[in-house]
Parts: structure tokens; sequence; C-alpha cells
């Protein structure tokens, strides 16, 4: 049974989503508190997190790094308050894999549940789209069956769905490729959803592989189309 560990202090929230999840067929663990959802997450090794950033104990900004710097790869989906475009960014930064906002209609929390475990299924089976062993360009190598990415010869790390969406771009060959299409194929979304996700995502690895991010050479904004790589 796919586990999900729900860490949310507001008690009638918490029981509410569980008991929607649980008819969904999912086991559901709940913590409410941050060093109570470190505890968990070691313990149990869930096979997805849902995550409140606003937390007693340890806020979920610091529970999010902790478990990225520890090597915790599940996916962590954000539940949050905080709709400012600042406050999102820095969670896809230290490793949020996707975001709803409250207050959030529960169907669209149980789509982003399901697409976030689609994905990371995909990932474990090893279904990326074919590349070469490695992809270079200016100072930056790419090995997508190792998922390592380096830049000048040094580790560049990037967050799982950074990393997909890198590959994602580099098997257009070159081609345009719509957001729609990016969330369905990184993100596992089965039609169009109003998000900046996969912009912020973009941003970021402008950040982290260009040479100047607000003039990038390689990811490139297709006007009324989307995005495409140019190596």
């Amino acid at each position: 049974m796919t586990t999900i560990l729900l860490v949310e202090d507001n008690a009638g929230l918490a029981e509410g989503l569980r008991d929607n999840l649980e008819l969904e067929g999912f086991s559901v663990t709940i913590a409410a508190d941050g060093r109570a959802a470190l505890q968990e997450a070691r313990r149990s090794k869930p096979d997805l997190m849902i995550l409140d950033l606003m937390l007693p104990e340890l806020d979920g900004y610091h529970v999010l790094r902790t478990l990225r710097e520890q090597g915790f790869e599940t996916p962590i989906l954000i539940l949050t308050a905080r709709g400012e475009e600042a406050d999102k960014v820095r969670g896809f930064r230290i490793g949020a894999d996707d975001y709803v906002t409250k207050p959030f209609g529960l169907m669209e929390l149980i789509a982003r549940v399901y697409a976030l475990l689609r994905r990371a299924r995909r990932t474990v089976a090893g279904q990326q789209s074919p590349l070469a062993t490695c992809v270079r360009f200016s100072d930056v190598e790419v090995f997508p069956a190792r998922r390592i990415v380096t830049r000048g010869g040094e580790r560049v790390e990037l967050r799982p769905k950074e990393f997909d969406l890198l590959v994602a771009l580099l098997a257009q060959d070159g081609n345009a490729i719509s957001r729609k299409d990016l969330l369905v194929q990184v993100w596992g979304y089965d039609e169009a959803t109003a998000s900046r996700t996969v912009d912020t995502h973009i941003g970021e690895l402008r950040r982290k592989l260009e040479k100047n991010p607000t003039a990038p050479e390689h990811i490139l904004t297709v006007r009324k189309a989307g995005y495409r790589f140019q190596t």
C-alpha cells in the first residue's frame, strides 16, 4: 500500500485530509510538528510527504532542507497558506516537488498527489527519454542515466524535478515544448493546470546552469509556445 506522511498542525484539517486520502486507498500517518515529521520520515520512509510550512517546533522549510541534505528523495508536496512567489521559489530551491496553496480544492490536492506518485514511479523504473550517455553544452555535462550534472567539472546539485525538466528539454532535440506538455511529462498532470511550477523550475535551472541567467544562451523561452533547449 502506498504510504503518505501528512505534516499538518491543524488537527481538524489533518484528520479530514487523512480520511479522504484513505478513501483513495493510501495509508496515511500524521505528524503535527516539524520535529515529529523528521522522526517519522526517517522511520517510515513514506512514498510521499505532504508538508505544511507553518509548523511548531521546526518549520516546514527546516524539515524540507534537512531531509534533502540527508538524501531523502521522496516526493514532497508543500501545503501552505503562503501564496507569495518568493515563498514558492524558496520551497522549490530547497527541494519541494510541488505546492498547493490554502485554501485549496480537495480534488486538486488528490490529483497532485497522484501525479507526483506516477512521476516518482516512472523515474524509479528508469523510464527516461532516450539520450546520449553524456550531453555537453558550454561548461556543463549532463549524464541522464546516472542523474548527474557537472559544471566546470564540479557537481551541480539539481532537485529531482529540476533534473527531470532538464532531461525533458534535452530530449526535444532543439524543438519547442509547451508548458502544458512539460507539466504532463515531468509532473505527470493529465491536463492543463494553471501553475507557475514550470516557470519557477526553469528559473532555477538557468540560475544553476547558465553563465548569465538573465540572458540565457541554452534554456530559451519561446514566446507563446513554451521553452526549448539550444546547445
